[in-house]
């Protein structure tokens, strides 16, 4: 018993365990080799990668606060040529899937970002809609339930591959959005991606941070990630995954309660960068004192 209590599939992606490294936590994954032994993980959800190479926001770009960070890392990375080039050829040598997180500036930049990752070796695509629309004066996508929906008809149209978008929390209505992205075309949702936040030197009086603003990660969020997933997952069909301040198996535990199918773990890989193996251990743990059989059972079974 238990040699296959944690093996999920979410979109024809099959995996080892429900625990998957979160984008822009965990490089390409090639940075923690190290540490961790990738093909032990269930998929690693790469840093964000754009079309053309960027090279990040200016200043200040990662703050600590209560229970979590702030970052503005402004999508440094070396490009999609560069990723295909260089970096999947490596991730090849480890059996572990590999999603590939997208962002764009307009519609039709994030066609041809998901057009040029088609290929073996990529085994889904994580699109990023929480980037500013240059079309539309800076709208972002992940605000706007038409600009959400015509992002994921456009990735579904440039690709093969499974669509897994990423929504931002900072919005009204999450299972509207959620929704307007499931009935666009999405395979799988995952949620949520940072909180917007602020802090300032008091010395100095000016923000921390180099973009004034930046993304709130880690313990402090996973409340208001818990309930969104809650949500989302009570408001469509596709497979959800949950993250937002997994620490250990037992805050993965309670996204799995709210129906997330598996989970992504980020802000913990900056303070144990084998916390991924730790979250799947303790899930297994969990598991078999409560005399289950597979991690499926768990999936929405809160009793609200």
């Amino acid at each position: 018993m238990g040699e296959n209590m944690l093996e999920v599939e979410i979109a024809g992606i099959k995996m080892k365990t429900p625990v998957i490294a979160a984008s822009g936590t965990f490089g390409f994954g090639l940075e923690y080799t190290d540490f961790i032994d990738l093909n032990k993980i269930g998929a690693i959800s790469v840093k964000g990668t754009t079309l053309k190479p960027r090279a990040g926001n200016s200043g200040c770009r990662i703050a600590e606060t209560p229970a979590g960070m702030l970052n503005s890392i402004g999508l440094e990375n070396p490009g999609a040529e560069h990723f295909l080039a260089v970096t999947l050829p490596k991730l090849a040598a480890y059996n572990v899937p590999v999603i590939v997180n997208i962002s764009g500036s307009t519609v039709e930049e994030y066609g041809e970002l998901a057009a040029m990752l088609d290929v073996p070796g990529v085994a889904a695509l994580e699109v990023n809609i929480s980037c500013p629309n240059v079309k539309h004066g800076g709208l972002v996508f992940g605000t706007d339930c038409n600009s959400a929906a015509s992002v994921t008809r456009q990735i579904k149209k440039s690709t093969k591959k499974p669509v897994i978008v990423k929504l931002s929390p900072n919005v009204t209505d999450i299972a509207t959005m959620a929704k307007a992205v499931e009935e666009a075309g999405a395979d799988a949702i995952s949620l949520i991606n940072t909180l917007l936040g602020m802090a300032i030197d008091i010395k100095s009086w000016r923000p921390v941070l180099g973009n004034t603003v930046g993304g709130l990660s880690g313990p402090c969020v996973k409340p208001v990630a818990v309930r969104m997933t809650w949500q989302v997952a009570s408001a469509v069909q596709v497979p959800v995954i949950g993250m937002g301040g997994i620490m250990t198996g037992q805050d993965a535990i309670e996204f799995l309660l709210a129906g997330a199918c598996a989970v992504m773990v980020g802000t913990a890989n900056f303070v144990n960068p084998r916390a991924m193996e730790t979250v799947a251990a303790e899930i297994k743990e969990y598991l078999l004192a409560r005399g289950l059989k597979h991690v499926s059972e768990l999936v929405g079974q809160v009793r609200v």
